[in-house]
């Protein structure tokens, strides 16, 4: 049986969770697992990363230094922490201090420039799972386990060139993929592959987004066609809600593939939205495990959905978002007005979380992240300007958005009535309301103080708590 494990920044982060992370790698071994496995940077370095891509041209020489020094203590120290074997901690600090140069290099060179591409911050921010994959691997040989690190494009996460948003080539993904760790796992050995990361046909570094490690170990699950994709993390799986704001909340035991997209599309942090995209289509398992606690079950994500438990199975929600009004009654009966709003803010790269018009067509709410809020609203501004359609453009960053989902959900009469129900009865208003024609998901907006209300207010009202 061969699976791919991704270990996320906080299973990597430190010495005392690396060694959880072995256990857990042999115990698969001792099942007669073939793993591949996935690490993420350790937990805030891909943080302070970015802010050094960013900062790095208007940084001294002697700036960049003493922030590189700190990476290399934190990474040294885990290391002289974790690692027995002086021949193999000898092996990983080497690579560390190599890498570090590296890292050195490219920032000086950004502060002479005096400017960051999109290029130059995914090779950047490819310095975090770059270091850490390394140290995992070596910790894996401490213990006699053989063991190779390997970059994301060399495993076979080969992806077109959009930095910072990349997309796989899942043909070369296969190509690469198979001559590359086939080999490795035929010979007993364990390969450690960088998430996050991958590399062009051109062999420029390119990252996956925020939170890609997911989607890269997707990636070469698909490219593999490997047994099952397991999500290792700090949680015991997805959960019904965020536990923050429902302390009852309680781990969902299945899903479909759709449902875990949406919930993680709607706040659910725990899984990549794109994770399961590559999957699909071939049927690979996806499982949510806790590296802290490996024997609770977790979350399997299959193509079936268990329909029979609850009619709506999780609620997700984020307020990280803005919302964008666009009001006129001009718009009435206007043809492609929708179009535009796409199209504008796709050239911006503003990606629409959701999207709801009027009846009357006179009122357009879209939803964004909360970070492009402003930039939306002044680039449909542009984008209308002096044909007098829009009364006005107006946005707030004071919001929340809730998702109810459940394949349940799907013909079943009643259900938004008893969602808005449960909300309007915690005096929770509702501002804009979205559902899909799958029905799989219902979606609105509420200010961000009542986040937590409305959330609890679903939650309670289908009874998806625990014990």
């Amino acid at each position: 049986m061969r699976v791919v494990m991704k270990f996320g920044g906080t299973s990597v982060g430190g010495a005392d969770n690396i060694r959880r992370v072995v256990s857990v790698i042999k115990g698969s071994l001792e099942d007669g697992i073939e793993p591949v496995v996935v690490v993420s940077a350790m937990a805030g370095v891909t943080d302070t990363l970015e802010r050094a891509a960013e900062e790095a041209p208007s940084w001294s020489e002697e700036e960049i230094k003493s922030y590189v020094g700190k990476l290399r203590h934190l990474h040294v120290e885990t290391v002289e922490n974790l690692i027995s074997s002086s021949i193999v901690a000898r092996e990983v600090l080497g690579t560390i201090e190599s890498l570090l140069d590296e890292l050195e290099k490219v920032l000086i060179g950004l502060s002479y420039v005096g400017e960051v591409t999109p290029r130059s911050r995914d090779l950047v921010l490819s310095f975090g799972e770059r270091l850490s994959a390394p140290i995992v691997s070596g910790a894996l040989r401490d213990v006699g386990i053989d063991s190779e690190p390997l970059e994301g494009g060399e495993a076979g996460v080969v992806t077109d060139d959009r930095f910072g948003e990349a997309e796989p080539i899942m043909p070369e993904c296969q190509r690469r993929a198979r001559r590359v760790l086939e080999p490795m796992l035929n010979a007993g050995k364990v390969p450690v592959v960088t998430g996050f990361i991958g590399r062009t046909l051109d062999g420029d570094v390119t990252t996956l987004g925020r939170g890609g490690s997911d989607y890269s170990a997707a990636i070469l699950g698909a490219a593999l066609g490997v047994d099952e994709v397991q999500i290792w993390t700090d949680v015991d799986g997805i959960m019904t809600a965020n536990p923050k704001l429902v302390p009852d909340a309680r781990t969902v035991e299945r899903l479909s593939y759709e449902e875990a997209m949406e919930l993680a599309s709607f706040g659910a942090e725990v899984l990549h939205p794109k994770t399961v995209i590559p999957v699909r289509e071939p049927g690979i398992p996806v499982r949510v495990k806790n590296t802290f606690n490996p024997d609770a079950p977790g979350t399997l994500i299959t193509s079936t959905a268990d329909r029979a438990e609850h009619v709506v199975k999780a609620v997700a929600s984020s307020s990280d978002v803005g919302v964008v009004d666009l009001r006129g009654i001009t718009m009435i009966g206007r043809p492609g007005i929708a179009g535009r709003v796409f199209s504008r803010l796709g050239d911006e790269g503003i990606n629409v979380i959701m999207i709801s018009q009027s009846a009357s067509e006179s009122n357009i709410s879209i939803i964004v992240s909360e970070d492009d809020a402003e930039k939306a609203a002044k680039a449909l501004e542009r984008e209308f300007v002096g044909e007098g359609v829009l009364e006005s453009v107006e946005f707030t960053t004071d919001a929340s958005v809730v998702a109810v989902v459940g394949e349940g959900m799907r013909g079943t009469p009643g259900v938004a009535a008893r969602v808005f129900d449960a909300v309007s009865r915690r005096g929770v208003n509702v501002k804009t309301i979205s559902q899909g024609a799958s029905e799989l998901n219902i979606s609105f907006v509420v200010a961000e103080e009542d986040e937590k209300d409305a959330v609890r207010a679903v939650h309670d009202e289908f009874e998806l708590g625990g014990s």
